[in-house]
């Protein structure tokens, strides 16, 4: 049995389903646990809708749910030859329940709201793609994932109780592969022990295709994609790329946690701990090879990686009597940090100060300074960039500091990472 996971790009509009049941087709006789995301940008979508219920906004609650049916609607119209195809009616029913919320009363949590109404997205573009496949003539079946990843209750960004998961996937999906070759699932999304809806924080259906294929003991993940595979470095900020033919899970995990965005952090953990190799291949051309995430390091070091941040803060802390920066300060500026949700890209000490590096867009630096200010004295540099190099040597860091002015440097035997602005 092998685990796909298709985003949204590749099931933004009617062709691209069509293109989705193309490429199962290269797999006819496997077994397939297929993770949809919700079609294009319709997560960006219904957060308006959450954001137009919480304010009570009834006009745009209504124009917003009136965008996304017609969006879907549209899809479905080009996929299915008529409207009496039972799919509509299942699409009915989910929007009316979305229009339903208005007249219910809010419960006073945000979280939980835009739970509840942004997972919406995941179900929809499922039952459209599991019908248009089951359409095509392959056995198939849908599955709610609201009903199998059991987590906690931290709505938005839910963790997962792993025990249960796996009992309750392996109860549902391993008797539903007996009726169907196919099983069609959403990502991003769980539910409490109270079938309350929660989702895994923003990006998850990676981490879904994780916990399936860990769960199921698949052979193997394919993220399908809008790139040939992982590349050396974001297209948006770096010329000639390379693709990576083959990475260890190590080195997969350390480009996730420096940043980069091909592979959500949460997905290879679980993949590593069972072995189980992960693709990241190509929708567009999904005969070519692709990379390939596994055990061995043996090609890690064959090309230098490149994780760009841009727009970032960096924000220095001074004790105001001017003593050092000892051990009781970090904690306690950490705690601080922590209480107003900052996330450190970066960090840095020296006897009298601390340093840390942060996404200008995620915080807040009246905030940070009011939190503060009180006992430290705070200082900080906008419009940095943050460049990670893996596997560098002086002819990479040369390539990316030419015309710039470097803060902030380190250095560990793999990785170097610099701060900069430009001249």
């Amino acid at each position: 049995m092998n685990v796909f996971k298709f985003g949204g790009a590749s099931v933004k509009d009617a062709d691209a389903v069509r293109n989705v049941t193309e490429i199962i087709r290269l797999f006819e006789g496997k077994k397939l646990l297929i993770v949809i995301s919700a079609m294009g940008k319709t997560t960006n979508a219904l957060e308006l809708v959450v954001d137009a219920l919480w304010k009570r906004n009834k006009s745009v609650f209504d124009e917003k749910i009136a965008e996304l049916k017609s969006f879907h609607f549209t899809i479905a119209d080009q996929l299915f030859p008529s409207s009496a195809h039972p799919v509509y009616q299942q699409l009915n029913e989910v929007f009316q329940a979305l229009e339903n919320r208005y007249q219910n009363e809010i419960p006073d949590h945000y979280n939980y709201e835009y739970d509840q109404i942004v997972s919406l997205g995941e179900v929809i573009s499922t039952l459209i793609v599991e019908a248009y496949i089951s359409m095509s003539g392959f056995a198939s079946k849908w599955v709610d994932a609201r009903r199998l990843i059991r987590t906690n209750n931290v709505f938005r960004d839910a963790e997962v109780d792993w025990k249960r998961t796996e009992e309750l996937i392996r109860s549902t999906v391993l008797p539903a592969f007996e009726q169907a070759d196919i099983i069609i699932t959403q990502g991003f999304i769980g539910h409490t022990v109270e079938l309350l809806t929660t989702t895994l924080g923003r990006e998850g259906s990676d981490f879904t295709a994780g916990i399936f294929a860990y769960c199921l003991d698949a052979e193997n993940v394919t993220i399908w994609k809008d790139v040939p595979g992982m590349l050396n470095a974001d297209p948006k900020y770096f010329d000639n790329t390379i693709k990576l033919d083959k990475i260890s899970f190590s080195e997969a995990i350390e480009l996730s946690y420096y940043g980069a965005s091909v592979i959500h952090p949460k997905t290879l953990k679980p993949l590593q701990n069972k072995n189980i190799s992960l693709f990241v291949k190509s929708f567009v051309a999904p005969q070519a090879e692709g990379t390939e995430i596994q055990s061995s390091g043996a090609f890690d070091h064959l090309v230098p990686s490149f994780i760009f941040k841009v727009n970032q803060l960096l924000i220095s802390f001074r004790t105001r009597d001017f003593s050092f920066i000892v051990e009781s300060h970090l904690s306690d500026i950490f705690n601080r940090l922590s209480e107003i949700g900052a996330k450190i890209n970066l960090m840095q000490n020296s006897a009298l100060s601390f340093s840390i590096l942060v996404d200008a867009e995620k915080v807040d630096i009246e905030t940070i300074l009011k939190t503060f200010r009180s006992d430290y004295e705070v200082r900080y540099n906008e419009g940095l960039e943050l460049v990670t190099i893996r596997h560098y040597d002086q002819a990479t860091i040369d390539r990316v500091t030419i015309k710039k002015d470097i803060l902030l440097e380190q250095f560990s035997r793999q990785t170097a990472r610099i701060v900069m602005k430009d001249k």
